[in-house]
C-alpha cells in the first residue's frame, strides 16, 4: 500500500467519531462547569443538530434510496461535518484572549485542517465531492452561529488541564477501534424504512483501516 495512502488512512482518524465526538462534548462540559451555561446550550445543541442532519441524509438513502444521483450524494460526510463544526470552535475558543491576528491564525489552520479531512474522504473513495462540500457547509455553519454570538460573550479562559484533556481524548480515539456509527445507522434505517436489505452505494464499503 503507498505510504501516501497510509497517511490519509491515519489522518483521516483525526475527525472520527471516537476522537472529535468527545472533545465536543468535553467543550459543552467545560463551559458548563465555568456557568457559560447559555453557551453551553448553545453549543450542544448546534452540534448535535449537525449530527442528527448527517444521519438523516444517510438514514433517507440507506432506507429509502433518497438521494441526488445527479451530484452522486448519498449522505453528508460526517467526517467533513465534525472537522468543520469542532475545529474551528476549539481554536478559537484556546486563543480567545489573544491577539486578533493569533485568532485569524487559529480559524484559518481550522480550516485548513477541515478541508484536508474533506480531501482525505476523496483519496480514501469514502464520499463524493458533493458529501464532502456539503459536510464542510454543514459543520462551517455550526461554527459560524456559535462563533458569531460568542463574541459578545465574556473571555472564556482556556488552561492547560483543558489542554491535556483534549490530548487524551485525542490519542485514546486514535488509538480506539472506530465506532460502528454506520452500522448503527443501517440497522436504524431498515428499522424505520421496513426494508430487509439497504440500499447501497458502490462506494459503501467496509471502513477503511491499515491493518
Amino acid at each position: 500500500m503507498p505510504s501516501s495512502f497510509l497517511f490519509w488512512i491515519y489522518f483521516t482518524k483525526l475527525a472520527d467519531t471516537n476522537v472529535l465526538m468527545p472533545l465536543a462534548f468535553l467543550l459543552a462540559a467545560w463551559l458548563g462547569c465555568l456557568r457559560r451555561w447559555r453557551e453551553a446550550v448553545l453549543w450542544l445543541f448546534l452540534f448535535c443538530s449537525g449530527l442528527a442532519i448527517v444521519a438523516a441524509t444517510k438514514i433517507a438513502y440507506i432506507g429509502w434510496g433518497i438521494g441526488i444521483t445527479s451530484l452522486d450524494f448519498a449522505g453528508i460526510s460526517g467526517h467533513a461535518m465534525r472537522a468543520a463544526a469542532v475545529a474551528p470552535v476549539m481554536g478559537f475558543l484556546s486563543l480567545q484572549s489573544r491577539s486578533r491576528t493569533s485568532i485569524a491564525i487559529a480559524l484559518l489552520s481550522s480550516i485548513a485542517f477541515s478541508i484536508a479531512i474533506a480531501v482525505s474522504r476523496l483519496v480514501l473513495h469514502q464520499h463524493s465531492i458533493s458529501e464532502v462540500v456539503s459536510g464542510l457547509l454543514l459543520g462551517g455553519l455550526v461554527a459560524a452561529v456559535f462563533l458569531a454570538w460568542s463574541p459578545s460573550r465574556p473571555t472564556v479562559p482556556w488552561n492547560i488541564a483543558l489542554s491535556a484533556a483534549c490530548a487524551f481524548i485525542a490519542i485514546a480515539g486514535l488509538m480506539a477501534k472506530p465506532a460502528p456509527t454506520e452500522r448503527w445507522i443501517e440497522r436504524v434505517a431498515l428499522y424505520l424504512s421496513g426494508h430487509d436489505q439497504p440500499y447501497r452505494h458502490a462506494r459503501m464499503v467496509a471502513p477503511v483501516s491499515p491493518q
